[in-house]
């Protein structure tokens, strides 16, 4: 599948960013500022069902692949949050960067509670400037902005394939050198799956202060994690 893809910078290094379900590229306005003024050249995608790329079966194995067909290899550094966390560890071997980096991925996606895809489809159907301000004081109001500029393009048909998502998509090992990305309030990543990833040979940090979206949360906790990382 043809993604659309959002390029900026002409610095020497590669930066890959991938965002999470109901968004789009436009998630990461802030942190493109940042890898831009550090000297990268960025490219952000839409995934499938998302933003402005094209609709589709839905499923974690065809969110890898299509990372794989319209993101160059060989990157410094490759980004996914959340859903495009756990799409690019699935597509990581094959698309070689350098270092990845996993911000709240969803391993775990096929483990919601009962119900969770209903509440979060109805969220984005109702959501208004002031919902989403309640569910999250910390954002800046262009985060606001863009959280529902992508809640109008995404596909609520996405949200009816989580159950048949397999439980565990846990790796066994990093296929490169790679972070995890834990927010003080994690949604997907508990104290145990930490240890766990540690154990199989991941970095995991956490971010104080910090819910699920940590790149929205505190721009500055983000990119303080990456020391070392980019």
């Amino acid at each position: 599948m043809r993604l659309f893809t959002h390029e900026r910078g002409d610095g020497d290094k590669l930066a890959l960013l991938v965002h999470g379900g109901m968004s789009d590229h436009r998630t990461w306005h802030a942190i493109e500022d940042e890898l831009v003024g550090r000297g990268y050249r960025v490219i952000a995608c839409d995934m499938r069902g998302h933003g402005r790329s094209p609709r589709g079966k839905y499923h974690p194995e065809l969110l890898a692949d299509d990372l794989v067909e319209n993101l160059p290899s060989g990157a410094d550094v490759a980004i996914g949050h959340s859903m495009g966390g756990l799409a690019l560890s699935l597509a990581a071997e094959r698309l070689a960067p350098k270092r990845a980096v996993l911000s709240e991925p969803a391993f775990m996606l096929g483990k919601l509670p009962d119900g969770a895809a209903e509440f979060m489809a109805n969220m984005v159907q109702t959501a208004t400037a002031e919902s989403v301000r309640e569910m999250n004081p910390k954002w800046s109001d262009k985060d606001i902005e863009m959280e529902l500029a992508g809640f109008a393009l995404f596909d609520r048909d996405f949200m009816k394939s989580f159950g048949e998502f397999p439980v565990d998509y846990l790796p066994a090992a990093p296929v490169v050198p790679t972070l995890v990305q834990v927010a003080e309030v994690s949604l997907p990543i508990t104290a145990e799956t930490a240890a766990t990833l540690t154990a199989r040979g991941f970095e995991v940090r956490t971010v104080p202060g910090t819910a699920h979206c940590i790149h929205r949360d505190s721009v500055e906790g983000f990119m303080d994690s990456l020391e070392g990382w980019i």
